[in-house]
């Protein structure tokens, strides 16, 4: 591919745009200043503008580590969306792999890749998501059970499907729980629906992907291949 087409792709810039940021000097490939549009480049090379490596074309997808505060949209009227953490070209073009609460903090997955996105939020394949929480209440012996047999929650017609409930700390009220639905405020109306009320709510994992314990809340970075390839096992 040409630079400046590869400039074009990775930076949603004009020809025009392109060969001016290329006369700058500021753009690198394998460490050697270009400033030709008709360098070729590969799969195989790095090219920087301005010190910052440019993603390469194609399908992106990002783990990142959502504070308290952030809504998971594009616009919203009295919070700050999750979009402004990115430091990202074609921003209209992300998309959220399932959501999270505005006061919900941990693993959010965003992607322009409709068909990957939709393995991961489409219900018949029971992605499964695990959150830890801290409960107001003391943890009741007979949760473990009750969430392996799934809730009744208010305004559903059906019961939850069966969750997994593990005790972390029984004393700082704190539990794992993993899930395969992604029902409205789900994991809220569940300890609702016991007499409970959460906390907090962090959510640590998605299929088999975790969230890098080297992110700050609002860093994120690139899924490496296995990642990616995780969500079609």
């Amino acid at each position: 591919m040409r630079l400046d087409k590869y400039l074009c792709d990775a930076l949603g810039a004009t020809r025009k745009e392109a060969t001016k940021i290329l006369k700058s000097g500021e753009v690198t490939v394998n460490d050697a200043v270009q400033k030709s549009g008709s360098c070729k480049v590969s799969d195989e090379c790095v090219v920087e503008w301005q010190g910052r490596e440019i993603q390469k074309p194609g399908p992106r997808y990002i783990m990142l580590f959502k504070p308290d505060g952030f809504v998971c949209s594009h616009e919203d009227g009295f919070n700050h969306t999750a979009f402004v953490l990115l430091d990202e070209v074609k921003m209209e073009d992300l998309h959220f792999a399932g959501r999270l609460d505005v006061d919900t903090t941990g693993l959010v997955l965003i992607t322009d890749d409709g068909k990957w996105s939709h393995r991961i939020t489409s219900p018949k394949h029971k992605c499964e998501k695990t959150y830890r929480v801290w409960l107001a209440d003391p943890i009741g012996a007979d949760y473990i059970e009750k969430f392996a047999q799934g809730i009744e929650l208010r305004n559903e017609k059906q019961a939850t499907l069966p969750a997994t409930l593990e005790i972390v700390d029984a004393d700082e009220k704190e539990v794992l729980l993993t899930i395969t639905e992604g029902k409205y405020h789900q994991v809220k109306r569940m300890f609702a629906a016991l007499g409970n009320k959460v906390e907090h709510l962090h959510r640590e994992r998605i299929g088999h992907i975790l969230l890098d314990e080297a992110l700050e809340p609002g860093e994120y970075r690139y899924l490496t291949q296995e990642e990616i390839d995780s969500v079609w096992k």
